[in-house]
């Protein structure tokens, strides 16, 4: 392993290459990144390093991200089938006919989808700024918002908006149960639940902190 580990550095020096590791990533694979963080945090690094090759260590529509960021640069995915359940779950064909067939509506989707269905998104938001994003817009906004339509249906409760949300979801926040937590609460009573808004609404109503 050792050996390995000092071949790939040897190579991002002779190539000014960087890794960029997702959070996600194993343990092993966030040793060796230059940086490790969330989708937006890498795609902020990416935007700001000199290197001429960035290797991207997370799934495949944060290259695209990165590769929109830094046109100029290569970057590398080195797993191809790395994907990425919300994105999938958002077609850009099928995401593009939803919104022609509704004219007139700002177009909101989440950082968490592919470069196809940015190119049809007027705002790209995260799961952070989205409310902040959200109120920016007149209350009589007519907006559509995906994929996720859980952080939808949250954005709309905390902001009173009715935005038309497109039908997707992140198969691992799907799992996410109230039985569950309702059992750890037990078992760890004096534990602070912290939930993403991705989760489900009765979820969220157990959490202490939503974020």
């Amino acid at each position: 392993m050792d050996n390995l580990i000092e071949a790939i550095k040897q190579l991002k020096k002779e190539k000014n290459a960087i890794i960029l590791g997702h959070y996600y990533q194993k343990g092993e694979i966030q040793d060796i990144a230059d940086y490790v963080g969330d989708s937006l945090a890498l795609a902020q690094w990416a935007a700001r390093t000199e290197a001429d090759i960035i290797v991207m260590c997370g799934v495949h529509f944060m290259g695209e991200t990165a590769k929109v960021l830094c046109p100029d640069k290569k970057v590398l995915v080195p797993d191809m089938a790395a994907g990425c359940s919300l994105a999938d779950s958002c077609p850009a064909d099928k995401f593009s006919q939803f919104v022609k067939e509704h004219p007139g509506y700002t177009v909101i989707s989440y950082v968490n989808t592919t470069a196809a269905v940015k190119a049809v998104t007027d705002v790209v938001v995260t799961s952070t700024n989205a409310k902040q994003i959200v109120e920016s817009f007149p209350k009589d906004e007519k907006i559509i918002f995906g994929p996720d339509r859980k952080l939808g249906n949250y954005i709309n409760s905390i902001t009173g908006r009715n935005m038309l949300l497109w039908d997707g979801a992140c198969h691992v926040h799907e799992e996410f149960s109230v039985e569950k937590i309702v059992e750890i609460k037990r078992q760890h009573p004096d534990a602070v639940v912290l939930a993403h808004p991705e989760c489900k609404s009765t979820v969220l109503k157990l959490a202490d902190v939503v974020g």
